[in-house]
């Protein structure tokens, strides 16, 4: 497990949620968990993890992703299975 990764993972499973994350921290973390990313219509993309699809929104105007957007990327980790605690139990 990757320090950047680890550290990403604890900042995305924490409230009060932050807003410096850049989507490119998100894209390769998913990346890393094993999603398959596929880019949609304007600024949406496919992800699947674990048999999980979902839409994830690429913020608009920014490189930087909202507080919502964090919000949304925790729920879809959560609904794929993904814990903060099942992440840092795994084997590296």
């Amino acid at each position: 497990m990757s320090h950047k990764h680890a550290h990403l993972m604890r900042s995305i499973f924490v409230d009060p949620l932050p807003a410096n994350v850049h989507w490119r921290e998100i894209e390769s973390l998913l990346t890393h968990l094993g999603a398959d990313i596929q880019p949609g219509h304007g600024a949406r993309f496919k992800v699947t993890l674990n048999g999980i699809e979902g839409i994830l929104h690429h913020p608009h105007n920014s490189t930087t992703c909202s507080r919502q957007d964090i919000k949304a990327v925790r729920d879809y980790l959560l609904h794929a299975g993904i814990t903060l605690a099942a992440y840092e139990s795994a084997p590296s």
